[in-house]
């Protein structure tokens, strides 16, 4: 089924069916009360997760919450199994299938088991103040699993999970995915076929002081600018012999960036740059040196940065006017720029809005105020892009949470309660509609 016709069959769903505007079922409620009396429970999930280091480079790391995860799900009903993913050089990805009695949406469910934190990090474990834990990945993305694992225990709970088609995607490289992406998220794009409807559990998003929907995310590509001029006396510079060096080509490329490529939702940062003599980065292209004197004219020069955009068309327009620049070198100097490969957007659609609408019809049942969708300049790119092509979908599923990537992170714990009771209503009434 086309996404144009997923689309229909959504906003028919929410036209045609009161319900989703009514007051809670019998079983809705259970979820609700399901949540609330295995709170503690859930914490004590969230500390073990989070007590595991489970850095995107520390493949042992990763497994092991996976088979924490893994322990939670199977007596659900769920069949678990492990993709390894060594030819990329990381851990690997948990997928879980419970099949349905019924012939109800599939649903995909995306979320990630590693964090930014490696095993030298001296932030290691989970500390609860009151409502806050500070913790790595607390919030993202093991807020999620554990929003993602109390929903589903709701739904069996209430019995409407033994009618529930769900697939599960925990990737274990979503803060650095390997490459080729080709082959790191050759089976997330398969579920993503496979499924009619994409709920991504990483964080809520809270836009002064309203939960947010989130129906887009912009994509993300790393690209390289290389540059060479003539090394030559610096007494020649901008001479026809001698031309202006690579370090002044590289300053025009990057200014006619600045001056000539912004649009709406449109950003490419400039993260690191080198240039002399020599200039070279290191292997992991995060660091690197570069010598050079004052009456020397530059002969080498790099330049790093990132690529946001929101629709596939915006990145290859870009990409293209991004060559053109480069391509008008001054005199004495050449310039070639390479993208790599990087997650795509995922772009609003009519069947994204829609979901949200379905979702802010369990939002009336629960009595919380709509959610309203977000900007997605304020959303970065995510695992779900990979699938957006192929399937509708919705963002922020998992906790709110604050300094994510930092020391700092700490999830806001009523929040999990919320989504979890939010996310348990969504799926159960996704899954009880038609195909």
């Amino acid at each position: 089924m086309t996404k144009f016709f997923r689309a229909l069959a959504i906003a028919a769903l929410i036209t045609a069916t009161p319900a989703l505007a009514a007051p809670l079922t019998r079983a809705e409620q259970r979820m609700l009360t399901t949540v609330d009396a295995e709170q503690a429970r859930s914490l004590a999930l969230l500390e073990r997760m989070v007590n595991q280091n489970s850095g995107t480079n520390n493949p042992a790391g990763v497994e092991k919450v996976a088979a924490m995860v893994r322990a939670e799900l199977v007596p659900l009903g769920f069949a678990v199994r492990w993709i390894p993913m060594k030819q990329v050089g990381r851990a690997g990805h948990l997928v879980a299938h419970h099949k349905a009695r019924g012939g109800g949406k599939r649903l995909l469910l995306i979320g990630h088991l590693d964090t930014v934190f490696e095993p030298d990090s001296p932030f290691q474990t989970l500390m609860r103040t009151g409502d806050k834990a500070n913790g790595p990945g607390a919030g993202d993305d093991k807020g999620g699993i554990t929003v993602m694992i109390a929903a589903l225990r709701a739904m069996k709970a209430a019995g409407t999970l033994d009618r529930s088609d769900i697939t599960i995607f925990l990737t274990g490289d979503e803060e650095d995915a390997g490459d080729p992406k080709t082959v790191s998220r050759r089976d997330l794009v398969a579920a993503g076929r496979a499924a009619d409807v994409a709920l991504d559990f990483e964080g809520l998003s809270i836009d002064a002081g309203r939960d947010m929907g989130v129906v887009s995310r912009r994509g993300s590509v790393e690209w390289t600018l290389t540059v060479k001029g003539r090394s030559a006396h610096s007494s020649g510079v901008f001479s026809a012999a001698s031309g202006y060096g690579a370090n002044y080509e590289l300053v025009r490329i990057l200014d006619t960036f600045r001056r000539e490529l912004p649009e709406d939702k449109l950003t490419f940062n400039v993260g690191l740059i080198l240039g002399g003599t020599t200039a070279a980065l290191d292997k992991d292209l995060v660091r690197g040196g570069a010598t050079g004197k004052t009456n020397v004219i530059a002969a080498q020069a790099v330049a790093r940065g990132d690529l946001r955009a929101l629709t596939p068309d915006q990145v290859r327009r870009t990409q293209d006017r991004m060559r053109a620049i480069v391509a008008q070198s001054l005199n004495g100097a050449t310039a070639s720029i390479a993208f790599e490969e990087g997650y795509p957007p995922m772009a609003p659609t009519p069947g994204n809005r829609a979901l949200l609408a379905v979702l802010n019809g369990v939002n009336a049942s629960m009595g919380l105020p709509a959610q309203e969708e977000l900007d997605p300049i304020k959303r970065g790119a995510g695992d779900i892009g990979f699938v957006a092509a192929d399937i509708d979908g919705l963002v922020g599923l998992g906790p709110a949470s604050s300094g994510d990537h930092t020391p700092a992170e700490t999830v806001d714990i009523p929040s999990i309660w919320r989504q979890a009771k939010r996310a348990a209503i969504l799926m159960s009434r996704l899954a009880a509609s038609r195909r």
